[in-house]
């Protein structure tokens, strides 16, 4: 099948190839040595997720480092007030820095290896991102250097729907304004990206990085599984 249009997902898609952000955040910890155990982390990580998920914290002007930062820092409250750090001999916002720089240059150099792909397919067919985000994503594309690759950006925050409705890609689909038959969706996530995806009639492109748990999936539903998106040139 040769796409005539593609609906990129954004986040654990184009930022990290397939790691789900959880595993990437969970990974600059550990380069850290935070005395802090894994479920520990996924404890604080749902926490912040499910925080900036009901309250709007994360304004629309505000950078990917920035919310990043954020996102950090509701994590080490959290761990702060379950008691599991504070104690010891380092300085929790130094370390909170430190993870920060880190795991944001990670997500710049991938991203940045990732904008050479786009653009590449973008020579082939039109581009359509949509993305389960905060309302800042555009302020987040020009950050990243990804500003003008997509011809339309559907963000959830702007929308008012979210992934896995099947209805967000229904509007992705609507501003290609191709049958979904010529189209390819790309995600990360088998239940948000995958299934909604499929369900609409859409050819897609799982991006099968480190998953967030051990959950089996049906491999045969999605059309390709790809690692890295350079596999789609």
């Amino acid at each position: 099948m040769k796409p005539k249009g593609y609906l990129f997902d954004y986040g654990g898609t184009i930022d990290t190839n397939g790691c789900h952000w959880g595993r990437m955040l969970w990974h600059g910890y550990e380069r850290r040595h935070m005395p802090v155990s894994e479920s520990q982390f996924r404890a604080a990580y749902v926490y912040a997720e499910r925080t900036l998920g009901k309250t709007p914290i994360i304004q629309t002007d505000y950078t990917f480092r920035q919310t990043l930062a954020i996102k950090l820092r509701i994590e080490f409250e959290y761990l702060q007030d379950k008691g599991i750090v504070g104690s010891g001999n380092f300085n929790l916002a130094s370390e909170q820095c430190a993870i920060l720089d880190d795991v944001y240059g990670r997500v710049k150099e991938i991203t940045a290896r990732n904008r050479e792909v786009l653009l590449k397919l973008k020579e082939r067919a039109p581009l359509v991102l949509v993305s389960n985000f905060y309302g800042n994503l555009n302020v987040v594309l020009d950050e990243m250097g990804l500003n003008g690759i997509f011809k339309t950006v559907v963000e959830s925050a702007v929308v008012g729907v979210r992934k896995p409705d099947p209805a967000i890609y229904k509007l992705g689909t609507e501003a290609l304004g191709l049958p979904p038959e010529d189209i390819l969706a790309v995600g990360d996530s088998f239940e948000k990206d995958i299934v909604p995806a499929k369900n609409i009639g859409l050819h897609t492109a799982w991006i099968k990085g480190e998953q967030w748990d051990d959950t089996a999936h049906d491999e045969q539903l999605p059309d390709i599984i790809i690692s890295s998106l350079d596999e789609l040139l």
